[in-house]
């Protein structure tokens, strides 16, 4: 009785779901601790990757191109792509759609009769707005890439332009990392004791939490961009609030099931 008492009566807010536990098998519960543990491995693998890779290779990206010169005659001419570059181009058509996750935002250029390409921007503002079919704008390109256009002093970066972002690398790699410790921590349980899994359930702490790890994530990350604090703040910030979070939420036995 006392057994049965400690493995359903949790705060949970809400009655608990009578014969859950009868319903699964260890064998199901210790396949999905399997699973669980797989896609721990899997999202370690993606943290892994963002922080030995894709951080420092948009750092160095970012930092090549602050450093970057306008390129010399000479050097145009062994065609060296590592300095910036100006062209004088024509606006053939742009496209300025805002529909939510469905705006667009490009201009198509042409170079004499030598050339034509597109390319695209965050938004419309401040220059893409204001360009109609034949303007003459100048494209200042680095690394094969239009990187900048202008006309009569207004500038708008391109999407291809290097951002100085890293804040939300960071926080791709923190979420990735903490969502890997969950998915650990659940799958372990599942596996060394598939008939009492209780307090690591899905529902509700396990979704609580996974939707608590997001929001911190990017609720650091997205101001730490805006305001361009270093983005190491990012992990130092999110990784504890997410582990108080953890323990703070996790349910805990009511008194009367340990009087019981």
């Amino acid at each position: 009785m006392t057994t049965r008492a400690r493995s359903t009566a949790y705060s949970t807010g809400r009655p608990p779901d009578k014969g859950r536990a009868d319903r699964r098998s260890p064998g199901r519960t210790r396949f999905t601790g399997v699973l669980l543990i797989l896609l721990s491995l899997m999202t370690a693998a993606v943290c892994h990757w963002v922080f030995a890779r894709w951080l420092p290779s948009d750092g160095e990206r970012y930092r090549d191109y602050r450093a970057a010169e306008p390129c010399s005659p000479r050097a145009l001419e062994r065609g060296r792509t590592d300095c910036l570059s100006t062209w004088h181009l024509t606006v053939e058509e742009t496209v300025n759609k805002t529909a939510g996750k469905g705006s667009s935002y490009k201009a198509t250029l042409t170079y004499r009769d030598s050339w034509r390409g597109t390319v695209s921007f965050g938004d419309p503002g401040p220059l893409l707005e204001r360009l109609e079919s034949g303007d003459r704008v100048e494209a200042t390109a680095w690394r094969r890439d239009i990187v900048v256009l202008s006309k009569d002093g207004v500038r708008q970066n391109t999407s291809k332009a290097p951002r100085d972002e890293l804040q939300m690398n960071a926080a791709v790699g923190v979420l990735a990392g903490l969502v890997a410790a969950q998915a650990f921590v659940f799958g372990a349980v599942r596996l060394v004791r598939p008939g009492d899994c209780e307090p690591l359930t899905w529902n509700p702490y396990g979704k609580r939490l996974l939707l608590t790890t997001t929001a911190v994530c990017f609720g650091v990350g997205l101001p730490a961009v805006w305001t361009g604090i270093p983005w190491w703040t990012v992990p130092a910030v999110a990784v504890p609030v997410v582990v108080c979070a953890a323990v703070l939420m996790r349910p805990h036995p009511s008194r009367s099931a340990e009087g019981a």
